[in-house]
C-alpha cells in the first residue's frame, strides 16, 4: 500500500464520510514524511456527531440481541479480512512492527467483536421480593444513551474497538474520538462497523488537529446528550477528562498510565523470566500502558538473571535490526533525560547507550524517533526514573532481598495497572499477587496481557472501572427499579 499525502482521512458522522474545511498532516514516525491528511473536527462537527448518535439511540436501543450479534460477527470478519491493509495503516501512522499491528492488534480487535457478539443475549435483570404484600418489583438494565469513547494511538484497533464495542452491545450509541496520530486506524474501525450494518448515527468517528483538543473534547463531554465517558490514555490527560466530566456530573471509565513491576524471586525460572521481562519492557518500544517499567530481582539470582535478560533483550530487539521507532521524538527525549539523570545520581547502564544517535535504515539520516532498549541498574526512589512512567524502551533494575521488600517496592508507586511475579511455587506466586496493588498480576508471564474475556483496568492513579467480558458490558448499563401493585 502506497501513501498519498493528498488523501484526506474523513470523519464518520451519521453513517457518512465527512471532509471538513480544515485538514492536518499525518506524519509517519518511521520516515518523518507526511503520509496523508486527516479531516479536523470542529466544535460544530463534534456536536453534529453527538446529535446523530442521539437521534439513532431510540431505535438502536430497541434492537434485539441477535441483530447486534450478527452485526458484530460480520464486522469481525470484515476486519480480519483486511488485517494486512489495516495493519499497514498502523505501521505507517505509529511505527509499529508488523507482528504488533496486523499480527496482533487487528486480530485481537476482531476476536473482541466475536466475544462481545456472544454476550449480547446475556444481559438480564432480576425480580426481587418486596417487603409489602401485594407489591412486586423488576430491576432492569438499560443503556445510558450516548457514550463518548476516547482512545489513544498506541494500540488503536484494540483500544479504539473496546472504547465503543461494549457500549454498542449494551444498546448505547457512540462517538469514538480517536488520536490525531493514527486517524486512519480509527476510521477503519468505524468503517467495518458501519459496513456490517450499524444504523446511521449509532457509531460516529472524529479526530482533530492538536490545537483544537481542549475545545472539541470539552464540547463533547459537556453536550447534554452524552451520558457517560470512557478514556484510555495518560494519567495527566485522564485527570483533565475526569475533572471536566465531574463538573458535569457524568460518570467515567478510566484506563490510565502504569509503572508495572516484574518481581523475579529466588526460585524463578530465569530463562523464562528474562524472556518475558524483555518482551514486557520493550514490545512496541515500551509504548504500552502495561509495559514492564521496573524489574525487582532477588539478590541471590540477580547476576544470572542480568546475563539472561541482556541476552534476551539483544536477541529479540537487537542485532542488526534497525532501532525501534517511537511515535514522537518527545518520547525519545523523555527516556534519554530520565536515564541520564538516573546515571548522574548513581545508577548504571548495563545494556544499551542512551547517548547514541540512531539513523534511518534507508536514508542513513539521524532519526529523532528511534531508540534502542536501555537497561538501568541501581535505580532507587531518589531518582525520577523510579517514579515516572517512561512509556519508552528503558527499564529499571532494582535488587531485593525478600518477598516483603519486593511487595513494598512494587506498591511504592501512584500507579496500579498491572504487574508480574516469577516463581516456580504457585502458592508463593498467588500469595505475592494478592498483596500487589494493581488491576492484574501475571504469574510467570509478562506484564503486557489483555484478553477479551478478562476484566482489564487499574487501581490508584491507573484509573477505575473495567473493560472486557461481562464486566465491560455492565459498565455501560444502568439499573432501573420498577415496582407495581398487584
Amino acid at each position: 500500500m502506497t501513501t498519498d499525502p493528498a488523501y484526506v482521512v474523513p470523519l464518520l458522522i451519521n453513517g457518512k464520510e465527512v471532509i471538513t474545511g480544515t485538514a492536518f498532516d499525518v506524519t509517519s514516525p518511521a520516515t518523518h514524511k507526511a503520509i496523508w491528511k486527516a479531516a479536523s473536527a470542529s466544535v460544530e462537527d463534534a456536536q453534529s456527531a453527538v446529535d446523530a448518535a442521539q437521534a439513532a439511540f431510540r431505535a438502536w436501543s430497541k434492537t434485539k440481541p441477535a441483530a447486534r450479534r450478527n452485526i458484530f460477527l460480520k464486522a469481525a470478519d470484515l476486519l480480519q479480512s483486511r488485517a494486512e491493509e489495516y495493519g499497514k495503516y498502523m505501521m505507517q501512522e505509529t511505527g509499529a512492527e508488523a507482528a504488533f499491528s496486523s499480527g496482533f492488534n487487528v486480530p485481537l480487535a476482531a476476536e473482541m467483536m466475536r466475544d462481545v457478539a456472544g454476550r449480547c443475549s446475556t444481559i438480564m435483570g432480576s425480580i426481587p421480593t418486596c417487603a409489602d404484600e401485594g407489591t412486586a418489583a423488576l430491576v432492569i438494565k438499560e443503556p445510558w444513551g450516548v457514550v463518548l469513547g476516547i482512545a489513544p494511538w498506541n494500540a488503536p484497533y484494540i483500544l479504539g474497538t473496546r472504547a465503543v464495542l461494549y457500549a454498542l452491545a449494551a444498546g448505547n450509541t457512540c462517538i469514538l474520538k480517536g488520536s490525531e496520530l493514527s486517524p486512519r486506524c480509527f476510521w477503519a474501525i468505524g468503517t467495518v462497523l458501519n459496513e456490517a450494518g450499524l444504523p446511521p448515527g449509532a457509531m460516529n468517528v472524529v479526530y482533530h488537529q492538536p490545537s483544537d483538543a481542549a475545545a472539541v473534547t470539552t464540547a463533547l463531554i459537556e453536550h447534554p446528550a452524552v451520558k457517560k465517558v470512557n478514556f484510555t490514555g495518560s494519567t495527566a490527560v485522564g485527570r483533565i477528562i475526569a475533572q471536566t466530566a465531574g463538573r458535569n456530573l457524568k460518570p467515567v471509565l478510566m484506563e490510565l498510565g502504569g509503572k508495572a513491576s516484574a518481581i523475579v524471586l529466588d526460585d524463578a525460572d530465569l530463562k523464562k523470566a528474562a524472556t518475558h521481562c524483555a518482551l514486557g519492557a520493550f514490545l512496541h518500544s515500551g509504548q504500552i500502558c502495561m509495559a514492564t517499567e521496573r524489574i525487582l530481582v532477588h539478590k541471590h539470582v540477580k547476576a544470572q538473571f542480568v546475563e539472561a535478560f541482556k541476552g534476551a533483550s539483544e536477541g529479540i530487539f537487537g542485532g542488526e535490526k534497525p532501532a525501534p521507532v517511537l511515535v514522537q521524538s518527545a518520547g525519545v527525549d523523555k527516556n534519554k533525560r530520565l536515564v541520564s539523570e538516573a546515571v548522574k545520581a548513581g545508577a548504571k547502564i548495563i545494556h544499551g547507550d542512551h547517548e547514541k544517535e540512531e539513523y534511518h535504515p534507508e536514508t542513513k539520516e539521524v532519526s529523532k524517533t528511534r531508540m534502542r532498549p536501555i537497561i538501568v541498574d541501581g535505580v532507587n526512589k531518589n531518582m525520577e526514573l523510579y517514579h515516572t512512567e517512561s512509556f519508552g524502551p528503558s527499564v529499571s533494575l532494582i535488587e531485593i532481598s525478600s518477598e516483603d521488600e519486593a511487595i513494598q517496592i512494587a506498591n511504592d508507586t501512584e500507579y496500579g495497572l498491572t504487574s508480574a511475579v516469577f516463581t516456580e511455587n504457585l502458592a508463593r506466586g498467588i500469595r505475592v499477587a494478592k498483596q500487589i496493588e494493581s488491576g492484574a498480576v501475571h504469574i510467570n508471564a509478562m506484564t503486557v496481557h489483555d484478553e477479551t474475556n478478562l476484566p482489564h483496568g487499574g487501581a490508584k492513579m491507573s484509573g477505575w472501572g473495567r473493560f472486557n467480558g461481562n464486566w465491560g458490558l455492565e459498565e455501560f448499563l444502568r439499573l432501573k427499579t420498577i415496582t407495581y401493585q398487584e
